[in-house]
């Protein structure tokens, strides 16, 4: 009883429509915003022995979840983050916009080096971290957490300019993550078996990470121009994979 009691002033938006639609809202948002870290994750889990890759999805996503809620229980310390630090090239830098280059640098890095290593079919020593072996589970969920990091921020800072209801935030978080786990193994099964898709998720990766750096240099991009983007250029390799099948030719037909 004493429980319900504490929680009660934290629902008492479900009273007001205007709550739900800000809810709905930050919820499709929230999961939009995590199609850049679960294709990051799809790719990075690739690299793993197969036996492993469930395991690593699963726990990479599940601590970004915990990530996510610890940070969202710091909401006070990340809207500070906003604040300018210093001032450089006519614009104001904050910490936000530090780890948001941070973050972009690492994309970039991270995509470039698996492009060379996809192209390069002679160099196959090296693996992303530049290691001659594999590369490990719990390397993979460090990669996984530091990317997930940057987005976290990113959009917990958006989801306070929509609402002041933590638990809209804390709902809206739960469901995003949990439609990733969801769409995760698909995904990166299907990746895995389309090796064209590989080098287009990865260059949605370099232009993400392009993207994260000019946001934190003070140049905003839409959203949307990049996922319009991304959408247009998955159709045309949609239509490309149709084709291709269509003029496979089948067992024991003519050629």
């Amino acid at each position: 009883m004493q429980l319900i009691e504490f929680l009660a002033p934290y629902f008492a938006f479900v009273y007001d429509p205007t709550a739900w639609v800000a809810l709905l809202t930050l919820v499709v948002l929230e999961i939009v915003l995590g199609i850049d870290n679960l294709i990051f994750i799809s790719i990075l889990t690739n690299k793993l022995p197969e036996a492993q890759r469930a395991r690593a999805r699963k726990l990479g996503i599940s601590a970004a979840l915990i990530m996510r809620l610890v940070l969202l229980a710091t909401i006070s310390i990340i809207v500070q983050l906003t604040t300018p630090l210093f001032t450089a090239f006519g614009h104001g830098f904050s910490w936000r916009d530090l780890i948001l280059i941070a973050g972009g640098l690492f994309l970039v890095w991270k995509a470039t080096k698996e492009i060379h290593h996809t192209v390069d079919l002679d160099d196959h020593q090296d693996s992303m971290m530049g290691e001659t072996l594999q590369l490990s589970l719990a390397g993979a969920i460090f990669q996984i957490l530091l990317l997930d990091l940057v987005f976290s921020i990113d959009s917990i800072i958006t989801a306070v300019g929509m609402t002041d209801e933590i638990a809209i935030m804390y709902i809206a978080v739960i469901v995003a993550v949990s439609v990733m786990m969801l769409a995760a193994a698909p995904l990166a099964n299907f990746i895995a078996k389309n090796p064209t898709i590989v080098m287009l998720a990865l260059g949605f990766l370099l232009m993400i990470g392009m993207t994260l750096i000019a946001d934190g240099m003070g140049y905003h991009v839409p959203k949307g121009y990049i996922y319009a983007a991304m959408g247009f250029s998955a159709l045309v390799e949609g239509l490309n994979m149709l084709t291709r099948r269509r003029k496979k030719p089948k067992p024991g037909g003519r050629h």
